[in-house]
């Protein structure tokens, strides 16, 4: 291995699939949906279901931190205690000031926006508690991820709506590649299954309407989509130059072999019609992974199930990958946790590799006849994946494409 390969030593989840790698990674094989029937949160909305995490363990948070934590981070800590954990890094004697902490978030701490607006409007300033503002603002992620474990390298949250997550890797990735840390926790995080967020995006015609049959609501690539089903989720992955990794003989889960990143400047909410920024994203992390496209056996698929983004995003993978790479999308299992969800899917890719085991792409029973993939549907496939991209895609035009291979 060279100086500047980047490992990946650690992996850590919380999805709705549940607390753990093991746990989401079984059930995402399977194929099994999250998605959940009337939530009482989202009373009165017009979506009102979605996929949570339910019966969180936040032991590893600690009670006493946790009155001052929105549900975001402590998502996360727990996302991070584990990939600390797996990374053989927990209470480990690191040089500190070279240990970064990149998260990715979307919207910020919207749970505790809305209780705190609450009490503002019905109890009035008084009731609002003095640390509303930590407890929202977005950097408090990274802030409380350097806090809990002593990281005094860089640190800062990116916000790239749904691309967050592999955006935050990406920028991992430069703080490694230009020496600056030998370590970074870098991932994502999201928990805006709130009535204020979703009613929003229900109103802006993003999210599936199919409150008959919830588990069946989010259809990657398939005729029938009519959108994606909302989530909360938190990942973290332990990234360090393979020779730190080797002098302390861990051995690379996978590695993260290159990063693409570019936007489509051409709408704030619809994707470029001809995919100009995804397709310049992905060759780009081809590029920076030295692999040409028929090295790549798998693609994990930002695949919201919208009509137009899978649509926009299958025309993309059969230009740029014309060899028909097995193709999936986890949302139909896990749902789209917009900010984490980037992370959530590298994790899910890494695992792919690891495992030579592809995922299936729930609910996708009669894909769209127009989007000529390789789609891996009903059943795992069984498959050696040398080489893979995970594609990440955000409001505001961002595309960014995460290119790992074996180690």
């Amino acid at each position: 291995m060279s100086g500047t390969e980047i490992a990946v030593t650690g992996l850590g989840t919380v999805t709705p699939a549940g607390a753990g790698v093991n746990a989401t990674w079984r059930t995402v094989r399977e194929g099994s949906s999250t998605a959940a029937n009337t939530h009482p949160r989202l009373a009165g909305c017009p979506v009102d279901f979605c996929a949570s995490v339910e019966n969180l363990d936040t032991s590893v948070v600690g009670r006493r931190a946790l009155y001052r934590l929105d549900r975001s981070v402590q998502l996360l800590l727990v996302a991070a205690h584990e990939a600390l954990t797996d990374a053989a890094l927990l209470g480990a004697d690191w040089d500190a000031e070279r240990v970064g902490v990149v998260i990715g978030c979307g919207m910020g701490g919207v749970s505790s926006w809305e209780k705190q607006h609450s009490r503002f409007l019905g109890q009035g300033p008084d009731a609002v508690s003095p640390l509303m503002i930590p407890m929202t603002t977005p950097n408090m992620a990274a802030g409380e991820v350097a806090l809990a474990y002593g990281a005094r390298g860089p640190s800062f949250v990116v916000s790239t709506a749904c691309a967050s997550g592999a955006t935050a890797i990406s920028a991992a990735r430069g703080l490694l590649a230009s020496g600056e840390c030998d370590i970074v926790i870098a991932g994502g995080t999201e928990a805006a299954n709130t009535a204020l967020t979703v009613a929003g995006f229900a109103n802006l015609g993003a999210l599936s309407r199919r409150r008959e049959d919830p588990a069946a609501a989010s259809r990657p690539f398939d005729i029938d989509r009519d959108g994606f089903v909302m989530a909360e989720a938190a990942a973290v992955l332990v990234l360090e130059h393979a020779a730190h990794a080797a002098a302390r003989d861990r051995r690379p889960r996978a590695l993260l072999a290159g990063c693409g990143s570019a936007t489509d400047a051409h709408h704030p909410t619809a994707p470029h019609p001809e995919g100009r920024g995804a397709s310049q994203a992905m060759r780009a992390a081809l590029r920076a992974a030295d692999l040409d496209p028929g090295d790549v056996d798998h693609v994990n698929a930002h695949g919201t199930s919208t009509v137009l983004n899978d649509s926009v995003e299958a025309h993309v993978i059969t230009g740029v990958l014309p060899h028909g790479p097995y193709v999936t999308s986890t949302k139909g299992v896990l749902g789209h946790s917009l900010g984490a969800t980037g992370a959530v899917e590298a994790v899910m890719t890494v695992l792919a590799i690891e495992q030579s085991c592809i995922p299936p792409t729930a609910n996708c029973e009669n894909p769209g006849p127009d989007l000529d993939l390789n789609l891996v549907t009903k059943i795992a496939a069984r498959q050696r994946v040398r080489a893979a991209v995970s594609n990440s895609f955000g409001f505001g035009g961002h595309n960014v494409v995460l290119a790992f291979r074996t180690p």
